[in-house]
């Protein structure tokens, strides 16, 4: 009887362990997403507009309904360049990105013929505070999004555009400032599910519906002025002080802010989400994640 109990003890402990480790796994392959947007207000995001101070939400363009961050000119006569970016105030490196989004309705007067159905996300953007007053867009990485027009012509979404940067496709940097994706083109109000896999100033991989659409290597600040291979960007049509980056055309951006474009068409998303992909590499820590590919050691807890 003694013996039974024994082997019926050991048997329970050995199932105990397995379940134990089996429940670690498990944790430590679990991705923990982060949402960006609470669905309630605009915490934790900074608005900047083109001639504007920082954080003025002008003409209520930013606003939050129906746990949507929507996009709106309700308040506009014409859209007078009012450029405006809303960035999240924490700055990534390694990360998935997630998100939804639709246009909606008919541009707002006075915007460009080139800004129907046209927005984007700014990826590796510099900070809203460190913006020039009358800066139109960060220098930065753009997934750009572009909805299909009446014309029923073909219009890719999850492009790339560069202001003030380029990036290496192939093996080869490509200065073209509008790189077309592979993608469909997506008509009318319909919502579309984008996704972004940014690793550092290694790479990043644009992806539509599931599909990947684009991807490109080595992002990194554009030469202000022309060279062999380029015949100059408009840093001052985009309100850039070129001064600023000239002796850091080159250099591979490793991190940034991420930010959503306004430029005058109405566009809403929501189910905005992040996945770190840089933490604690190491086992042994509490906070240790099987899907990091960064390490960070400064980040482990035991």
């Amino acid at each position: 009887m003694k013996i039974k109990t024994f082997y019926l003890l050991s048997l329970i402990t050995i199932l105990s362990c397995q379940s134990e480790k089996k429940k670690q796994i498990n944790t430590i392959d679990e991705e923990a997403w982060i949402s960006l947007f609470n669905k309630k207000d605009l915490s934790n995001w900074t608005i900047k507009f083109t001639g504007e101070d920082l954080k003025k939400n002008y003409k209520e363009t930013f606003v939050v309904e129906d746990s949507m961050l929507r996009i709106k000119y309700d308040h506009y006569e014409n859209f007078d360049n009012k450029f405006a970016h809303i960035y999240y105030n924490t700055p990534y490196s390694y990360y998935k990105l997630k998100f939804d989004y639709r246009f909606t309705g008919e541009q707002t007067e006075g915007g460009s013929p080139w800004n129907v159905r046209n927005s984007g996300v700014m990826l590796h953007a510099h900070s809203a505070e460190s913006n020039d007053f009358n800066q139109n867009f960060p220098v930065s990485v753009e997934l750009q999004l572009l909805g299909g027009l009446n014309d029923k012509k073909q219009r890719s979404t999850g492009n790339v555009c560069t202001p003030g940067t380029v990036v290496v496709m192939g093996d080869t940097l490509n200065y073209k400032h509008c790189i077309p994706s592979s993608s469909k083109t997506y008509f009318g109000d319909q919502w579309v599910h984008a996704e972004a896999i940014v690793m550092g100033g290694e790479s990043m991989t644009f992806i539509i519906e599931k599909d990947t659409v684009l991807k490109f290597k080595s992002p990194q600040i554009g030469a202000s002025k022309p060279n062999a291979h380029y015949e100059g960007e408009y840093w001052e049509n985009w309100g850039i002080n070129p001064d600023t980056w000239k002796d850091k055309a080159g250099e591979i951006i490793t991190e940034g802010y991420i930010a959503l474009q306004a430029e005058s068409h109405p566009i809403d998303f929501k189910n905005i989400e992040l996945l770190n992909l840089c933490g604690c590499k190491d086992p042994k820590a509490k906070n240790y994640k099987s899907y990091y590919v960064k390490d960070d050691p400064k980040s482990c807890i035991y």
